[in-house]
């Protein structure tokens, strides 16, 4: 065999290995197994270059590059569709139909409504070639680097297969449940927003710079619309879908043709229970005429077609015993309180702690151990105690009230003005947050130390090898590994990572050392106006005020930090280790004012300078790069292809559009 058509054979193995497990659900082979063939598939690849192949298995894992997404025309319009939310509204679509149809016979195929992205994908003589997204339904975004790495979507088809030369087939992304609560469980850890639910979650990451973060999180795909030039015109919806799932494509589960409008209604039923089992979060049920010679004879009205419609589940909520009321110090000293409740099965997952959020919520809810408490999901799939039956209340429950003392070190908690959480004001000596602190310094958007996660900080914090941010750099190869030898290689690999991080800039080393209420764009304006840490910790409340983006509030939080004799003693421990203290003389130099005050947005595609090369000008230049516009927004540096939904918000709030030379004219003036 030569070494092309081994790389052939190893691709369609791995091909149908993938299927096997993502599609089917039914792995073939050991996990280990897989891995050997890939590896062998890498190798090949490496040495033999010529057959690469950007379909290739291998290519599933994305990359670092940043990238940019261009605005593409949709060769069919991807219209949305009507929503009912009653048996009623659903008589009315189906008599609808009947009369459209003048009496003719028709069927209609019920399916699940996935609440997720929505994807159009393109495939020319069997292999994918193009991904866009919804958009505004003329036009969407070319996504097809990051779809590539969805394990659930072939990058081609089956040999042999009676797929038409070049066809379309739509569908929507999604974030199982498992991979949506680890992905907020790290977020958590790392106190970044949490994703309101899997939809959020599964457009922003869909929409990343980097392929290889898409690769990581683990999307999935169910298909759900196959269109084309060379679909036949007198076929079946249910049927091209099946012919789909031969093909390779993961479609909708459990859908049924149904002839009669109690058919119907007894799918819809089923499903509003069934679907709490489901690996992925649904919203609802789609009705589609199923010929499609009827479909064209329908048509559509301006927005939506006559011949389909979404039923929509409502929020999902469930009744449970309240048992106790917890807390929770994160790394800033915010104390978050915790319902522990009987578990209750809720949008497919076991739910048994929700957030509470803060004092005033639980006054709110007049909450009592021992309540029955409403819990909801919904659109906010993060639980939520929505509710108490107080009918159910017993005589013998008393009320929760909101602690004064911090659960873990004993410090009488504060409340800031403006502020609805309550802190613990001793950052220097709580276990949580001194450990939370370590979490966030070594994090990938602070100092980005690689090799060291949570369990390893807790670790290295209970043998007493660290006990603030400063002592990583102390850290020696010999104190990592103690008695066990076998640790070396990882332990090395923990001191190269905490020694690269001294050439983290100054901005992130800001953001890093974890003064409360300081995010990271936060930081980095903070570090651009004051330009060295000495100049920070000697800054009065008046001097922090001029910087745009800070309050009194964020102020009084930095003069709080270098007040403390510990914090200061870290800082001069981390500068005394290499740490970057000032801005580097490359920032220094060609750094103005001429666009201090201003909030630019960048849209579109350039051709002189990168999107980073933009915003890195911006910085320079005293202005604030955001990502969505608003009232605030100064204006947006524009390029090609502007995403139209940008364009259209911008027109309607009257926000200006600054061409690229036009930009660049402005900051040579």
């Amino acid at each position: 065999m030569t070494p092309k058509e081994e790389i052939e054979q190893l691709r369609k193995e791995l091909d149908q290995h993938n299927y096997n497990y993502y599609v089917l659900n039914q792995p073939t082979i050991s996990d280990y197994d897989f891995d050997q063939m890939m590896y062998k598939l890498q190798d090949l690849e490496m040495f033999y270059p010529q057959y690469a192949d950007p379909n290739s298995p291998t290519q599933r894992v994305g990359s670092d590059l940043n990238q940019q997404f261009q605005s593409v025309p949709h060769k069919y319009p991807m219209l949305s569709l009507a929503n009912t939310y009653n048996e009623q509204e659903v008589r009315d679509f189906y008599a609808r139909v009947k009369d459209g149809l003048e009496g003719e016979d028709f069927e209609i195929c019920a399916e699940m409504k996935y609440d997720g992205l929505s994807i159009s994908l393109t495939y020319v003589d069997g292999i994918l070639t193009q991904a866009v997204t919804r958009g505004d339904g003329v036009r969407g975004d070319d996504v097809t680097a990051n779809v590539r790495t969805i394990k659930s979507i072939p990058l081609r088809l089956k040999e042999g297969g009676d797929y038409p030369h070049e066809f379309e087939i739509r569908g929507e992304i999604l974030l199982p449940w498992k991979n949506f609560e680890r992905l907020n469980e790290e977020r958590a850890k790392n106190e970044e927003p949490l994703f309101a639910n899997p939809r959020n979650a599964a457009s922003g990451t869909l929409k990343s710079q980097s392929s290889k973060v898409v690769a990581q999180r683990g999307l999935d795909a169910y298909l759900y619309y196959l269109l084309g030039d060379a679909i036949p015109a007198d076929s079946y919806h249910y049927e091209n879908m099946s012919k789909a799932a031969d093909w390779g494509f993961k479609i909708s589960q459990g859908m049924k043709k149904c002839k009669t409008v109690d058919e119907v209604l007894e799918f819809i039923e089923y499903w509003d229970v069934e679907r709490k089992n489901l690996p992925v979060a649904t919203d609802g049920i789609v009705l589609k005429v199923n010929s499609l010679r009827q479909q064209r004879h329908l048509g559509y009205t301006a927005k939506s077609p006559r011949w389909a419609i979404a039923y929509k589940f409502k929020a999902e909520r469930a009744c449970t015993r309240l048992n106790e009321v917890t807390y929770q110090v994160g790394r800033t000293g915010a104390v978050t309180p915790v319902a522990n409740m009987d578990p209750v099965l809720l949008a497919g997952t076991m739910v048994k702690r929700a957030s509470l959020h803060n004092a005033d919520v639980m006054e709110e809810l007049d909450l009592h151990i021992g309540d029955m408490v409403y819990v909801e999901k919904g659109g906010e799939i993060i639980p939520k105690v929505v509710g108490v039956d107080k009918e159910q209340r017993t005589g013998d429950v008393h009320k929760v009230e909101f602690i004064s003392r911090c659960p873990e070190c004993g410090a009488e908690l504060v409340r800031y003005e403006g502020e609805a959480a309550h802190y613990c004001p001793n950052d220097s000596h709580c276990p949580p947050q001194i450990k939370g602190r370590i979490e966030h310094f070594i994090s990938r958007k602070a100092m980005n130390i690689e090799s060291l996660g949570p369990e390893t900080v807790d670790d290295y914090y209970q043998r007493g090898l660290i006990h603030d941010i400063s002592d990583l750099y102390s850290l020696t190869v010999a104190d990592i590994c103690g008695f066990n030898r076998n640790r070396v290689k990882s332990a090395q690999k923990v001191v190269d990572s905490i020694k690269n991080s001294l050439n983290v800039p100054f901005e992130r080393v800001v953001f890093s050392i974890g003064i409360r209420f300081v995010g990271e764009t936060t930081a980095k304006l903070i570090a651009r106006h004051f330009k060295s840490m000495d100049e920070l910790r000697n800054a009065t409340v008046e001097q922090l005020l001029e910087v745009d983006g800070v309050g009194e509030v964020i102020a009084e939080s930095v003069i709080r930090y270098f007040h403390d004799e510990q914090n200061v003693a870290i800082i001069d421990k981390l500068a005394d280790s290499g740490v970057q203290m000032r801005l580097s003389d490359d920032q220094l130099e060609g750094a103005t004012d001429k666009l201090s005050g201003k909030s630019i947005v960048i849209s579109g595609v350039f051709a002189h300078h990168s999107r980073d090369e933009y915003k890195a000008m911006i910085e320079r230049n005293g202005g604030k790069n955001v990502g969505s516009i608003s009232k605030k927004t100064t204006f947006i540096l524009a390029g090609e292809n502007m995403g139209p939904s940008k364009l259209e918000k911008a027109n309607s709030l009257g926000i200006p559009l600054v061409s690229e030379d036009e930009f660049l004219a402005m900051l040579e003036e």
